[in-house]
């Protein structure tokens, strides 16, 4: 394997495990609960995994003359601002689900297909947007999913409780219910004699 492969492997890896983990993040809760906007600017399960979706569509479909049928980009296309990033009462769970797993296999054919340093065009108005290196696209594909992973581990356990990069991972100290509870009082508490003190 020479030392480019090793690169890409290395992306595709990290790219995968953060596929991973979105989808985790929706097993065992109701519709209700993966739609449901749990911060103030409604971030939500579902939309999270229809954002990427796009994303990833934009970035390693289109932008290597490769097209795929997927949830525009509100930021780039004519959508209402925020379409791609919640999923509308006749959107499907599968149907989301179902298109994440389309695109990605459509996404890690183009990786497959392209050196690393082989140059995309991002689509735009007048042409197209930047032109870019599969290498640096990946790493934003990286980047990207796994910020958008990181919200979905929030929402989750704001939704139920549950916490950690996937079932059964140890990336989370050990402790039951009582324990996370006595944390937190914990940090709450030395937050607030911060507080006290710097306004004192």
């Amino acid at each position: 394997m020479t030392v480019m492969d090793q690169y890409k492997h290395g992306l595709r890896l990290y790219l995968q495990d953060a596929r991973d983990t979105f989808l985790w993040k929706l097993d065992g809760l109701s519709e209700y609960d993966i739609r449901r906007p749990l911060t103030p600017t409604g971030t939500n399960l579902l939309g999270l995994v229809k954002h990427v979706t796009g994303a990833e569509a934009f970035c390693l479909g289109a932008a290597f003359g490769r097209p795929v049928d997927a949830p525009a980009l509100w930021v780039v296309g004519d959508a209402e601002p925020n379409a791609d990033l919640w999923a509308t009462a006749d959107e499907t769970r599968e149907g989301i689900v179902g298109g994440y797993r389309r695109v990605w296999a459509h996404s890690d054919a183009t990786v497959e297909a392209f050196g690393l340093d082989a140059v995309g065009r991002l689509p735009g108005p007048d042409g197209g947007g930047p032109e870019l290196s599969l290498h640096r696209v990946l790493v934003h594909m990286v980047a990207e999913t796994q910020r958008h992973a990181g919200h979905a581990d929030v929402v989750r356990e704001l939704a139920d409780g549950a916490a950690g990069l996937r079932e059964g991972s140890e990336d989370m100290a050990p402790g039951d219910a009582a324990w996370w509870r006595d944390h937190r009082e914990r940090v709450e508490s030395a937050a607030r004699e911060a507080a006290d003190r710097l306004a004192g």
